[in-house]
């Protein structure tokens, strides 16, 4: 029994050292964006870079740790608005809420734009919640509410533009998201008042997401 404490006590010890770093993590990029180096994690959580080398190889694996549950609260947010009696009203409550996911946390639409090969939680949630917002989109219209030309590919647009305000609205962020966030749905409503250019791909969009935050490869950072 006496042999086996000290392997507890180094598990114990690891699993703090874990915690430590999420924690410091999920601020960081909350606050900042995916762009801080883990160095600078490491330094906020107190822990050595070694340390978390061991824990988090790549930046991506601590992503993927750090944005489980917010994926899941995105995948989740589609879900109940899919329950909502009124379609549009359910579109416009999850248009609201990913908004508000976005303005409280600058790394989440970053997340959104990565791929997690190694996650399969993560890229679970993901799937989910593109699967839920297309059964949402098509509920919408089909219920006359949602103009016909609206593709999976506007709501990343939307994050595009509220990323906008979450960076640079400062203190007033919190006043400016919701008047936005009211302009561009009435411009979502049906019948709408003028045909759209084409929509990009999702390809596309993906593409021009990434040199949007300076990285052409994905979450594969380091």
């Amino acid at each position: 029994m006496a042999a086996t404490r000290p392997d507890k006590h180094l598990r114990a010890d690891a699993e703090r050292n874990r915690q430590r770093i999420i924690a410091a993590a999920r601020r960081i990029f909350a606050d900042e964006g995916l762009g801080v180096s883990m160095r600078h994690i490491a330094q906020c959580a107190e822990v050595g870079e070694p340390t978390l080398r061991r824990r988090f190889p790549t930046k991506a694996d601590l992503v993927a740790a750090v944005f489980e549950d917010k994926a899941r609260a995105y995948a989740d947010a589609a879900a109940k608005a899919l329950t909502e009696p009124d379609a549009w009203h359910g579109f416009t409550t999850y248009v609201e809420s990913v908004a508000g996911m976005q303005l409280g946390d600058r790394g989440f639409t970053e997340v959104l734009t990565m791929t997690f090969p190694r996650s399969i939680r993560l890229e679970r949630e993901r799937r989910r919640a593109y699967e839920n917002i297309g059964m949402l989109i098509a509920r919408a219209k089909a219920a006359g509410a949602l103009r016909e030309d609206f593709t999976p590919e506007d709501i990343i647009l939307v994050l595009i533009a509220h990323a906008g305000i979450v960076a640079g609205g400062g203190d007033i962020a919190g006043k400016l998201s919701p008047r936005l966030i009211a302009y561009l749905l009435q411009a979502f409503a049906a019948p709408g008042t003028a045909p759209l250019p084409a929509a990009p791909t999702m390809t596309e969009t993906y593409r021009a997401l990434l040199r949007m935050h300076g990285d052409d490869r994905g979450a594969e950072t380091s």
